[in-house]
C-alpha cells in the first residue's frame, strides 16, 4: 500500500507550528521527500539548542578583575593557575573568567602620574568593579595599591613576590655610570629620578609612560638613550633578554612593594576570601606590610620620591632600609632598621622609620612637595 503525504504547504505549516516533524506522526521515510527535509532541521535545530543550554550552564565561578596591560594579565593567568592548582572546582573548562578592566592610568598616558592625582590611578576602577559585584576579587600589583583600602574590601593575599631590583635598558650604555653626559633617561617615577639624578647629575630625566612594550618601542625608536624597568615585570613577561645590566639595592632601591602581587576581595565574601587566602606567602605579606607602614607614615605619593624595602636576612631578621627624597635628587635621606619577622614588629619598624625620616626632612621639606601639586 503506498503512503500519501500532506501537500508541501500543510507540512511546512504543521512543523512549523509543533516545532518538530515527529508531531506529525511521520517515520524517517520522510527524509526521501526530495524538496523539504524536516528531520534535518530538527536535527540540526536541537543541536543548536543543545550548544545553548551547555553555554549556559558554563557559568564562571570566580571572576577576575585586572588591567588589560600584557603584565597585568601575566599577574591575572599568574593567579589563576595557583587557583586552579589549590582548589579542583576552579579546574573545570570556564570557572575561572578574567574580566579586563581600564583603569585611570591607562587611559592617561600623556601626563606624568603626580599630575594626574597619584593615589589609586591604576586601582580604582578595579575596586569600584569589585564592590559592585562585578568581579569577586582583585588582582593588583602591590606597589599601585594606595596605603588605605576601599570601605568594603580586604586584601588577605601576597603571592611570592618576585626580584625586587630595577632593570637598566639602553642599546648604547652598559649602565647609568656609562651614560655621557646630558643623555637622557626616561622615566615616570620620581623615585627612580631622585636617586639617577643624585647619583649622576649630569644625567636628564624625562617622563615615560606607558606599558613594558611602548617604553621598550620608545627607548628603541631613540627618544631616550636609556630606561629603568622593573625586574620583576620582565620576568613575568619572560622579557629579561631586553636587560642591558640590574642595578642593585644600594644604587638604586626599589618602590615600596614592588616585584609583589596582592589580591583582594569583598570583605563579607567568605567564599573568596578563602580561595586567595590559601594562596598567600606569608614572607611577602610581612615584607609588604611593614614597606607600606613606612610609606603611610610619611602620607607618600606619586609627588613624594619614596622608596622602601624589607626582606628577611640569613639569621631570619627583618631588615629594612627606606629612603625620602627631593625630586630633583639634591636631597636624599635614608635610614634602616633589623628587627624579629613578626607582623607587629615589623609594622613598628616601618613607623618608626618614616617618623624619623619626617623630623630630619623637617616640615618644610614636605610643604615644598605639596606645594607643587
Amino acid at each position: 500500500m503506498e503512503t500519501t503525504f500532506p501537500s508541501r504547504p500543510l507540512l511546512e505549516s504543521t512543523a512549523l507550528r509543533s516545532g518538530s516533524i515527529w508531531a506529525l506522526g511521520f517515520p524517517p521515510p520522510c527524509l526521501k521527500i526530495p524538496y523539504f527535509n524536516p528531520c534535518r532541521k530538527f536535527v540540526v535545530t536541537q543541536a543548536a539548542v543543545a550548544v545553548e543550554e551547555q553555554t549556559k550552564t558554563k557559568v564562571s565561578l570566580l571572576k577576575i578583575g585586572t588591567r588589560g596591560s600584557p603584565l597585568a594579565l601575566a599577574q591575572a593567568y599568574e593567579t589563576r593557575e595557583k587557583l586552579v592548582a589549590a582548589h579542583s572546582e576552579l579546574a573545570e573548562e570556564g570557572a575561572i573568567e578574567i574580566v579586563i578592566i581600564k583603569t585611570t592610568g591607562d587611559k592617561i598616558l600623556d601626563q606624568p602620574l603626580a599630575d594626574i592625582g597619584g593615589k589609586g590611578l591604576f586601582t580604582k576602577e578595579i575596586d569600584e568593579a569589585l564592590l559592585n559585584g562585578d568581579v569577586d576579587i582583585a588582582v593588583h600589583s602591590m606597589k599601585d595599591v594606595p596605603t588605605y583600602l576601599p570601605e568594603g574590601t580586604i586584601l588577605p593575599c601576597n603571592l611570592p613576590r618576585e626580584d625586587v631590583r630595577d632593570a637598566f635598558i639602553s642599546l648604547s650604555a652598559a649602565s647609568l655610570a656609562e651614560l655621557p653626559a646630558g643623555s637622557v633617561v626616561g622615566s615616570a617615577s620620581l623615585r627612580r629620578q631622585s636617586q639617577i639624578l643624585y647619583r649622576y647629575p649630569s644625567l636628564k630625566v624625562e617622563n615615560f609612560r606607558g606599558n613594558v612594550q611602548t617604553r621598550l618601542r620608545k627607548l628603541s625608536e631613540g627618544e631616550v638613550q636609556a630606561t629603568l624597568l622593573a625586574l620583576a615585570g620582565l620576568k613575568r613577561l619572560d622579557m629579561t633578554d631586553k636587560v642591558t645590566s640590574i642595578l642593585s639595592i644600594e644604587e638604586m632601591l626599589p618602590a615600596i612593594a614592588q616585584g609583589a602581587i596582592g589580591i583582594a576581595c569583598r570583605t563579607k565574601d567568605e567564599t573568596m576570601a578563602n580561595y586567595i587566602t590559601s594562596l598567600n606567602h606569608e614572607e611577602t605579606r610581612l615584607a609588604v606590610s611593614c614597606e607600606r607602614a613606612f610609606l603611610e607614615t610619611l602620607d607618600g605619593s606619586c609627588r613624594t620620591p619614596i622608596a622602601g624595602y624589607a626582606y628577611r636576612d640569613k639569621d631570619g631578621y627583618c631588615v629594612f632600609r627606606g629612603l625620602v627624597a627631593s625630586p630633583d635628587g639634591t636631597r636624599v635621606l635614608e635610614t634602616s632598621r633589623r628587627g624579629a619577622y613578626v607582623y607587629e614588629d615589623m609594622i613598628q619598624m616601618g613607623k618608626d622609620a618614616g617618623e624619623e625620616l619626617k623630623k630630619r626632612a623637617g616640615p618644610e621639606f614636605f610643604d615644598f612637595l605639596r606645594s607643587h601639586k
